[in-house]
């Protein structure tokens, strides 16, 4: 069986093959047409990029060439004897690389409820990554928090943020088009600039008193120092975005004078008793009650004939999009 995929065939370089595979089902195994994908901008222009330091993270996972991706929605094409749950026909969400036709453990699949658009569905694997973070963050009901960097995580942060009963939330970011896309609610402050320059102004409007936690979202390795800033004594920084460059990271002056926590998160974590199935549950469960609401951070939709493109509006200008998806119902039209 044949399948077009999207690969990273170098640093910085974008293709995108026909490749053969061995579409034989092991018994609890499901082969899968793609529908949609989701870019994950920020985890993917990191790979593309290739700049990691030795012996993180990012230099032991990322070998070229490199299959990226792993937000897909795909319909069943056919079941192993042994998968029960599944049936021919059904929708899933599944952590798999942008490829048109794939295998995955049939245990590893989210089966989709009609309610939800397949486009609503591609994020489910973001939805967990930021459940795990305000998880992290143990919040009680009425605190103070600060979101630093408003991509798609930081824009699924906010809304959790939210839910869980934050009394004020400061959502920050350099780019007007990203802080625009937060739901503007009250306690939520839209803050069109860095965290650096956003101090001065949460100082003001909290009195003095900071922030009882900041999520520092952005992957960027000078932004932590700013995050620690931002906090009040004992106040708690998440780490949500991982640095690809640690050896330039710095705390800040005031982690041990203020006694602040800084606390890291993976999303390949469970969390207090909550597994990754529960966790895409309760994110399926509020986009159905109307609780969250993703459909207007989806910006580009691309052909994946097309990822070139894709990547380099990303590399190139980055703040211009949000949620960008590959269709890959397009395949059967342009073939």
């Amino acid at each position: 069986m044949e399948t077009v995929s999207i690969i990273f065939s170098e640093k910085q370089k974008v293709e995108v093959l026909k490749q053969s595979f061995d579409a034989t089902l092991g018994q609890t195994e499901i082969l899968c047409a793609a529908i949609t994908s989701l870019i994950s901008t920020g985890t993917e222009l990191q790979c593309l990029r290739g700049v990691f330091d030795p012996d993180t993270n990012w230099s032991s996972w990322v070998q070229y060439p490199f299959h990226p991706g792993y937000s897909m929605v795909a319909e069943v094409m056919e079941v192993g004897a042994n998968v029960q749950r599944i049936q021919k026909g059904d929708r899933v969400f599944v952590e798999n690389a942008h490829t048109q036709f794939f295998k995955a453990e049939a245990s590893h699949a989210v089966l989709l409820p009609k309610e939800i658009s397949s486009e609503q569905a591609a994020w489910v694997n973001l939805s967990k990554t930021t459940q795990l973070g305000v998880r992290r963050a143990e919040l009680f009901l009425g605190e103070t928090v600060g979101v630093i960097g408003l991509g798609l995580l930081g824009q699924l942060v906010t809304q959790y943020l939210y839910l869980s009963g934050a009394k004020e939330i400061y959502a920050m970011d350099p780019a007007e088009s990203r802080v625009q896309l937060v739901q503007d609610r009250p306690g939520i402050h839209r803050l069109a600039m860095d965290a650096g320059a956003a101090k001065a102004q949460i100082a003001d409007e909290t009195k003095g008193k900071m922030l009882d936690v900041v999520f520092d979202i952005t992957g960027h390795p000078a932004v932590l120092a700013q995050a620690t800033q931002l906090v009040k004594p004992l106040g708690r920084v998440i780490l949500l975005g991982d640095t690809a460059t640690p050896s330039v990271q710095g705390m800040g002056r005031n982690v041990v004078s203020n006694s602040v926590s800084i606390l890291g998160i993976h999303a390949l974590m469970n969390y207090r008793g909550w597994q990754h199935p529960e966790m895409a549950d309760l994110f399926l469960t509020y986009l159905m009650q109307g609780r969250m609401d993703v459909t207007p951070l989806i910006t580009h939709r691309f052909s994946p004939l097309d990822a070139p493109q894709a990547y380099d509006l990303l590399v190139h200008n980055r703040s211009s999009a949000m949620g960008v998806l590959f269709d890959w119902t397009r395949l059967g039209v342009e073939s």
